[in-house]
């Protein structure tokens, strides 16, 4: 799919996501994450692993220190913000690439984005704290606007649509209006439709077929297959071998219109998406 132009704007920055795929790289920071808790939980090998994953080719690092996994419950603000803090503090002056802070609450966007965070993804559409959506503001700051069905505690027991797309993207609007009201630009916005957020097997399928859709709204598409539990289910493997699962899903995410691809596995993913946009898109 040949996109149309489309630039993100945020902190004086801008970030061409159209001319070829964009790859935000994961950092969770986290004991409990669902396919690498426990791996970076210490700054040191937090920092290491966010600059190979520029090295690799990320775009964006995504920095997260809560687990929003299926059932997961939710730590304090405090706990969130000794995790994410000091690690971003360190990468700030090092990295090369803006850095992106994976929280719905408004204070750990807030502190992040004064840490050196120019950008946050906020799994709630800015629906779970009234404050985030004017902190961006505040900050000029990129945001990425996902949809989820319920809460992570209780977002994967038994989710049901009537129309998974127009639902999907209603909910979008909604959370995309709510932003420009509250002053977010329209520039500074990409949307997330939310994989394996309160959705069921077929509904991430749906999802995934349909991209071009969501593009209708007017907004860059962010989608977030990796290692996702849709990829085991058909497969029947665990997280730690859905690597090629994930490469095939993100193929498909891009050829359907996919702006860009929150991922784990940053170089192999990069490599796949280097040469699915040589071969669909006008570069």
């Amino acid at each position: 799919m040949i996109n149309s132009p489309a630039i993100w704007s945020f902190c004086n920055m801008e970030l061409d996501v159209s001319r070829r795929t964009v790859i935000m790289g994961i950092l969770n920071v986290t004991p409990d994450s669902f396919s690498d808790g426990g791996s970076f939980f210490h700054s040191e090998e937090a920092v290491a692993q966010a600059l190979q994953m520029q090295q690799d080719g990320a775009d964006i690092i995504d920095i997260g220190g809560e687990s929003t996994r299926p059932g997961s419950a939710p730590v304090t603000l405090d706990e969130e913000l000794d995790r994410v803090i000091p690690i971003i503090e360190k990468l700030a002056p090092e990295l090369q690439i803006p850095i992106s802070i994976d929280t719905y609450k408004a204070g750990v966007a807030r502190q992040a984005l004064q840490a050196g965070a120019k950008i946050v993804n906020d799994i709630s559409g800015l629906r779970f704290d009234p404050q985030m959506a004017s902190t961006i503001a505040n900050f000029n700051a990129g945001v990425v606007i996902m949809h989820i069905k319920g809460a992570p505690r209780d977002m994967q027991k038994n989710p049901y649509y009537n129309d998974v797309i127009a639902e999907i993207s209603e909910y979008l609007t909604a959370s995309a209006d709510l932003a420009i009201h509250e002053g977010i630009k329209k520039a500074q916005i990409v949307i997330d439709p939310g994989i394996g957020f309160g959705k069921r097997l077929e509904d991430n399928l749906e999802i995934i077929r349909n991209l071009a859709k969501f593009k209708i709204l007017g907004y860059p598409l962010l989608v977030g297959p990796s290692r996702k539990s849709f990829i085991g289910a058909i497969l029947d493997l665990p997280v730690e071998q859905r690597l090629e699962g994930t490469i095939a899903a993100s193929a498909a995410c891009i050829l359907n219109g996919a702006n860009i691809l929150r991922v784990h596995d940053v170089l192999e993913i990069k490599r796949a998406a280097t040469l699915i946009d040589k071969l669909n898109k006008d570069i």
